[in-house]
């Protein structure tokens, strides 16, 4: 009997690898193997360092402060066209909890272009 089915299908080309959406903070990303001391392969996704917020990381394209109980969804809907990527506007904030940006009434949160797409700049 296999201890782990999926991990071998995969390893034999049964299952296709793992790809992300294009909106998707992963993407791009690969699924790495780690072989621990009994042999074991245990798959995982290679680690994505979150860039620094601002420039020359992020063009930013408009501002916006937040009011009380927005979601971060609906802003990136709103400013991004796309719900899912809310985790642009973590990405451009230097924020690992979404949550954290929308906390707090008044804060400014940038928007901007994703990571090395040149963009307009925003009066300051």
């Amino acid at each position: 009997m296999l201890k782990y089915p999926l991990a071998t299908m995969l390893n034999l080309g049964v299952v296709p690898p793992v790809t992300f959406p294009t909106d998707s903070r992963y993407h791009g990303f690969t699924v790495e193997q780690y072989t621990a001391p009994s042999g074991e392969v245990i798959p995982y996704l290679a680690r994505r360092i979150v860039p620094q917020p601002g420039a020359p990381n992020f063009a930013t394209i408009n501002r916006y402060t937040v009011q009380q109980n927005d979601r971060l969804d609906l802003i990136a809907a709103k400013y991004l066209g796309d719900p899912l990527l809310a985790w642009l506007i973590c990405d451009a904030n230097g924020a690992m909890e979404p949550q954290d940006l929308v906390e707090t009434p008044g804060r400014v949160l940038n928007i901007t272009t994703p990571q090395g797409v040149p963009g307009g700049t925003i009066a300051q």
